[in-house]
């Protein structure tokens, strides 16, 4: 019995594996759950703990990491403090996650200008065209959100991603409006 449930497991466990793989190539970034600090802190993931924003040991990737967890989290001041704590703020990701949480309060155009600062140092940042593509539809510009949805579908070489999904449907979405 329990060989015939390990046949069966054996593809399922493979499957996930493969599937967490394409998720990391990707560019998802979904990360394991943090837990929620306090404001004014942020994780350290080399201590598995909650420790003031100000430490010197936490590196940038962390922090950057962190934020985005806060402005997912609806945090958003938080996370644009946080990440005005890098030391080298002028990475995709910064630029991507600064762009999020600006966009998030209602500062779309200014969200737009760090979504494309991103674009400029890794034009294959799936994510990045996807919260920018989301951008033009809050403003209207359903033409250069397609321009995104196309640059996603040659950044995952599919239509099947988490990116392209979420962006065609926020496009769909407000077509239907």
């Amino acid at each position: 019995m329990n060989s015939r449930y390990a046949m069966l497991a054996a593809p399922l466990l493979l499957a996930v594996a493969l599937s967490s793989a394409q998720a990391w190539a990707n560019g998802e970034e979904d990360t394991p759950a943090k837990p929620q600090c306090p404001k004014g802190q942020v994780f350290d993931k080399k201590a598995q703990k909650c420790v003031l924003q100000t430490s010197q040991r936490v590196p940038d990737a962390d922090r950057t990491d962190y934020a985005y967890q806060l402005a997912k989290d609806g945090r958003y001041e938080e996370a644009l403090a946080l990440l005005d704590t890098l030391q080298n703020p002028n990475t995709a990701k910064a630029l991507n996650y600064r762009g999020y949480a600006t966009r998030k309060l209602g500062r779309t155009d200014e969200g737009i200008g760090y979504y494309l600062q991103s674009v400029k140092l890794d034009p294959h940042y799936a994510k990045v065209r996807e919260y920018l593509g989301e951008a033009y539809v809050i403003k209207g510009q359903l033409d250069l959100a397609q321009q995104q949805l196309q640059q996603i579908k040659s950044i995952c070489g599919n239509t099947t991603c988490e990116e392209y999904q979420d962006l065609a449907e926020a496009i769909n979405g407000s077509s239907k409006t």
